[in-house]
């Protein structure tokens, strides 16, 4: 038998808060869109599976600080996406996207991804946030060409959002 008694009250149970996901930080969400970034450009260059590169990931880096909702769903289903994702960025590159260093490609590819899929983030973040990745693992200007082509991309990928920047 149970030592606990009956809870009449509305206090909650405590299993219950615990069950509840709490809401990812700025930082967390930072920290899994870098590792996405280093995931997805081990997989351009390894030709590894994802399943095996995001094993190596969490085994070599510390999760508890990452947010692994959205590090799972970038990183298992930009990789599926590839082609679609090209076609939205390859009209606004000035070079062939095999010619698009690999870091300033997979940042686009995760900008474009975000733009189409994940609306419940602001498209000036979605900028901000590949701009700096592309400061901290891109060429030197390429934080520029990225905010460019990802600006470009914000008008046609969120018209609606972006309609207010024009006024």
């Amino acid at each position: 038998m149970s030592d606990v008694t009956p809870n009449d009250s509305s206090d909650p149970v405590p299993n219950e808060q615990a069950a509840k996901p709490k809401k990812p930080t700025t930082s967390q969400r930072k920290r899994a869109r870098k590792l996405v970034l280093q995931a997805l450009y081990q997989w351009q260059i390894s030709g590894s599976s994802i399943s095996q590169i995001e094993a190596e990931f969490r085994v070599d880096n510390d999760f508890d600080k990452v947010d692994v909702v959205y590090f799972r769903e970038l990183f298992g289903q930009i990789p599926k996406e590839v082609t679609e994702l090209d076609q939205h960025i390859s009209p606004f590159l000035d070079r062939p996207l095999e010619d698009v260093d690999n870091v300033e490609l997979n940042l686009l590819r995760m900008g474009v991804y975000e733009f189409i899929h994940r609306i419940d983030v602001p498209y000036r973040v979605v900028i901000n946030e590949a701009v700096e990745l592309a400061k901290q693992f891109g060429g030197t200007d390429g934080h520029k060409y990225i905010n460019g082509i990802l600006d470009k991309l914000s008008l046609r990928l969120r018209a609606a959002e972006t309609r207010k920047r024009g006024a």
